[in-house]
């Protein structure tokens, strides 16, 4: 009996680009997404950086008349909000993307179009967020959006600067959450064959860390979002202390959320630089137990110290007295972390390429953070200090001198991976060496001005009060680190066009993704390969000699592999197909964003529906793509 087949509706078709706008736009590939990822947090980046250059141009001498007081306020917000949830976040997303299942030896994520999700909401939100500016300003409040003030309706009429806050919050929490969730997924089940969990590379343990984090620190801030959302909509009064609510409660409800997402922020950084500190030592990271469990105490720790950021709120001396001994204990591991590092270096064959150079100055930068903010656990002196500069000096001293620099790093260490060219060196020095001299000029004098009373948040201040000249050397670096921006952007962009081929392995590396061709294809391993050590690439090149040193494999090494054995061998591998679903899906979130502000049903109705539809056809649509 002949079967009937039955055709395919025009919505549930592949898209077949293969090449051009509509095949990104459709791309499940895990290496794609995160090159999307990475693109738009930088573009996010420049867009905090002209903020934070408009907030030094105000502040560069007294009595300042280059913005107005409410713009002000509406600068340093979004910077604050920029820079954390729309830069350092998803550039760390962007190498958890495209790195975690090469460095494991996967052929993709567990759930492609989940991925895919995850891209489009956060742009999506990203874009929301940013759009307030044209919706009568952008959020007022500060990143970290106190109630009673933000969960007010405002004092004008028709003010929604608040509620772009808290709705394009929660649409990137949305983000995080479906990418943690398969970012656990990958790692823990889609590992190479002999990969144990202590053979797994430490930005691999980093990565899980911060992924198991995020998956339970984004609910908490989504709680406090949407009692923000029903105070300033419907006219609740969670915070509200004449209607019985706490203004408090918001305080532990952000700050329950907001010292874990500090590690968030920090751990990709401190993965990445325990990977590129043993290849340019030529020594394998010392103390690599200690690294991970160090990493994996942080992680479990960062949930016991979140009232250090409340010790001026009045919680009394028992409160205060129990999240400084926290706050102290947890300097334990971080300190372990730094003094591995410092070991690995030790008597290693040290060569000062632009990664390294951002890693060594990612340890010095962070000790510095580090120390400042310790000084923070001893109540008085926070209670001194907490709203001047010296606590925003502590504080970008750890996400830009640490995360910021850190991530700088990754991206030099892996560009060859990525592009299959080398970056230009003496340009990425220059850029390390203007960075870091900038970072210091602009931050550096934070601390003597919060030591001289200089107080946060303020967008002008009167001459005479000895403010004037670290003000003025704050700004000129803050200018320095742009420039700094701008060497970079053109590196990145000489090198991807006509930059020295790389090879698979020009760093002579030790994990799995410089076992394969630069960039890699599409299915990452033609033949998933079979781990048997830690750091089991470097032990296929090398064995030790009876001192110790590394001594090359006579059968082996980097270039082991041609492309066209890869390429050959890749026939037959099938790979999730292509979906413009997930895009669908997240168009509707912002929509029903916009509807809360507008008060407009019909058009919570309509991102719903777009939403579904989305869904609808992602649960109907093949799961594969053809065989290449």
């Amino acid at each position: 009996m002949a079967m009937v087949t039955t055709p395919t509706p025009w919505f549930l078709r592949r898209p077949k680009a293969s090449h051009g706008i509509w095949s990104w736009v459709t791309t499940v590939d895990h290496k794609r997404i995160g090159i999307m990822y990475g693109y738009t947090a930088f573009v996010f980046f420049i867009l905090g950086g002209l903020e934070a250059l408009l907030i030094r141009a105000q502040l560069a001498t007294p009595e300042g008349k280059l913005i107005s007081a409410d713009l002000y306020n509406q600068l340093f917000t979004t910077h604050g909000v920029t820079m954390i949830f729309l830069v350092v976040m998803p550039m760390g997303a962007a190498f958890f993307n495209y790195f975690i299942p090469l460095m494991i030896g996967a052929r993709d994520v567990a759930f492609p179009r989940l991925n895919s999700l995850s891209y489009w909401v956060f742009l999506f939100g990203g874009l929301f967020l940013y759009s307030s500016w044209f919706f009568g300003g952008a959020p007022d409040g500060g990143w970290f959006g106190y109630a009673p003030l933000s969960s007010s309706a405002g004092f004008l009429p028709g003010d929604h600067r608040i509620d772009f806050y808290a709705l394009g919050l929660q649409i990137l929490g949305v983000a995080s959450i479906v990418a943690s969730a398969n970012f656990i997924t990958t790692i823990l089940n889609m590992r190479a064959p002999g990969m144990k969990l202590m053979k797994m590379p430490v930005f691999i343990w980093m990565s899980l860390v911060v992924n198991f984090l995020l998956l339970f620190a984004m609910p908490v801030i989504a709680v406090a979002l949407f009692f923000m959302t029903f105070d300033r909509t419907f006219g609740a009064l969670f915070f509200a202390p004449a209607g019985g609510g706490d203004p408090i409660l918001w305080q532990h409800l952000f700050w329950l959320f907001g010292h874990p997402e500090v590690y968030i922020l920090i751990l990709p950084a401190m993965g990445i630089v325990s990977e590129i500190l043993p290849v340019f030592s030529r020594k394998p990271l010392f103390g690599y137990s200690f690294v991970v469990f160090s990493g994996a105490a942080i992680g479990f720790m960062g949930w016991g110290v979140w009232a250090h950021h409340m010790f001026t709120v009045g919680l009394g001396p028992a409160a205060n007295s129990a999240f400084a001994v926290s706050t102290m204990f947890i300097a334990v591991p971080t300190g372990v972390k730094i003094f591995n590092w410092m070991a690995t270096m030790a008597g290693g064959s040290l060569k000062f390429k632009t990664p390294m150079l951002f890693s060594i100055g990612f340890i010095a930068m962070f000790i510095i953070g580090g120390l400042s903010g310790v000084t923070h656990s001893i109540v008085p002196h926070d209670a001194q200090q907490q709203d001047t500069y010296y606590i925003v000096a502590h504080f970008h001293y750890v996400l830009f001198g640490g995360a910021i620099i850190g991530l700088f790093g990754g991206l030099y260490f892996w560009f060859p991976k990525i592009y299959g060219k080398m970056m230009d060196e003496r340009l990425g020095k220059i850029h390390f060496w203007m960075m870091l001299i900038g970072f210091n000029m602009t931050f550096g004098p934070f601390h003597i001005l919060g030591l001289k009373g200089m107080p946060r948040r303020y967008y002008t201040y009167q001459a005479g009060l000895g403010w004037e000249m670290w003000n003025m050397l704050s700004t000129v670096g803050a200018f320095l680190i742009a420039a700094s921006t701008l060497v970079f952007m053109h590196n990145w962009v000489k090198s991807k066009r006509k930059g020295e081929i790389a090879g698979n392995d020009p760093w002579d590396a030790r994990t799995l993704e410089w076992t394969i061709p630069s960039p890699p294809p599409e299915y990452n391993f033609a033949v998933i390969p079979t781990v048997t050590e830690r750091d089991d690439f470097w032990h296929r090149k090398y064995k030790e000699d009876k001192k110790g040193r590394p001594v090359p494999v006579p059968v082996g090494g980097s270039e082991e592999h041609s492309e066209d054995a890869e390429h050959d061998a890749g026939h037959g591998i099938h790979m999730p197909s292509p979906s413009y679903f997930p895009l669908v899906a997240a168009i509707g979130m912002p929509v029903a964003g916009f509807a809360v502000i507008l008060h407009s049903w019909p058009l919570g109705i309509v991102g719903t529906v777009i939403t579904l539809a989305g869904f609808y056809g992602w649960v109907l649509e093949p799961a594969t793509a053809e065989e290449h």
